[in-house]
């Protein structure tokens, strides 16, 4: 996609406004370097240099679209503690909105995700997190509540990763509402949880997740199967796009059922994908609500998450960022 058509996107996005729905985090990165064995148990000692954090799951997808310029908004649940005290500031420094009268509960912890992070490379992960009852919403005034922000947004994205926030019930009643205002909705699923929804105008599922849409057993040594993943996904979720994430492989896109075509990526160091899919679907679905083809946000998208593979830790790209990458990448 030439830079005289991306730039001229990423303007239109940064006038629009966007509502970001689902399981909110806060991404920890312990980084330490390890050049010897416990003398207690045969694993690493770990000299810690630094801790820091940024926004994860939900909260990353609207630092993304933040960081493109636009206006978005963050609905989900953080907890009256440190976590949540980390998350707020996160998002005041990068001008995303957060209601804390309706999502900062005291009767819930904020989900953390601690990395340790050794000579570039992750070593472990750490979670803390209630259980997903616990992150429920949905209620009647809380659905109330949420349906009041939807006026005068131009795209909704609903970001699962399978904590409870979503419910099914309430992840439709999104779509419909939001379906029948005239907004794009975007969701970026978590098949595991088998969610029963129909009609969103996006979804992105990594290759697994795809074939887990479609509920289709596959090796996966074997060939992606796009033309009968593509139909299946379509049949179940009536999605109008599906773009599917294929790592190394770049993109798949398909409308409306069909395959209507892939994207090659361009071969550079990929330091971490966390959080790759957030930019992608946060890219993707502000592209298509500003107007863009399939296949022009595609290619925004494909720039965007190269940026931000290409750094360590959870991240975002900037336009700037996203322009000079989109010059390697095919047309």
């Amino acid at each position: 996609m030439q830079e005289t058509l991306m730039k001229p996107l990423l303007d239109k996005i940064a006038r629009a406004r966007f509502l970001v729905i689902g399981d909110v985090m806060l991404d920890h990165y312990i980084w330490g370097d390890a050049t010897r064995i416990s003398p207690e148990a045969p694993v690493p000692v770990v000299d810690i240099f630094r801790d820091s954090h940024t926004a994860g799951g939900a909260a990353n997808v609207a630092l993304n679209l933040a960081a493109m310029g636009a206006s978005a908004e963050v609905c989900g649940w953080i907890g009256q503690d440190e976590a949540g005290s980390r998350l707020r500031k996160i998002f005041e420094d990068s001008t995303v909105r957060f209601d804390t009268g309706l999502f900062a509960s005291a009767d819930r912890s904020t989900i953390v995700k601690t990395r340790v992070i050794v000579q570039h490379q992750q070593l472990c992960r750490l979670d803390r997190e209630g259980r997903p009852a616990a992150y429920g919403f949905g209620g009647r005034g809380e659905w109330e509540a949420l349906r009041s922000k939807f006026d005068g947004v131009d795209g909704i994205i609903l970001s699962d990763y399978a904590k409870g926030f979503l419910q099914p019930e309430f992840l439709q009643h999104v779509i419909d509402e939001a379906r029948s205002r005239g907004i794009v909705v975007g969701l970026d699923p978590k098949p595991k949880r088998d969610l029963a929804f129909r009609g969103p105008d996006l979804i992105t599922p990594n290759r697994k997740e795809a074939l887990d849409l479609a509920g289709i057993r596959a090796d996966p040594r074997d060939p992606f199967p796009a033309a009968e993943v593509c139909a299946r996904v379509w049949e179940k979720h009536a999605p109008r796009n599906l773009v599917v994430t294929m790592g190394e492989d770049g993109m798949l896109l398909s409308r409306e059922g069909e395959v209507t075509g892939t994207l090659s990526t361009v071969s550079r160091e990929v330091f971490d994908v966390s959080g790759a899919g957030d930019t992608v679907v946060a890219v993707l679905t502000a592209a298509l609500a500003v107007g863009a083809t399939l296949e022009e946000a595609a290619h925004l998208a494909n720039a965007a998450a190269g940026v931000v593979v290409g750094k360590l830790g959870t991240a975002t790209a900037s336009p700037e960022e996203i322009l000079a990458r989109g010059r390697d990448l095919p047309a």
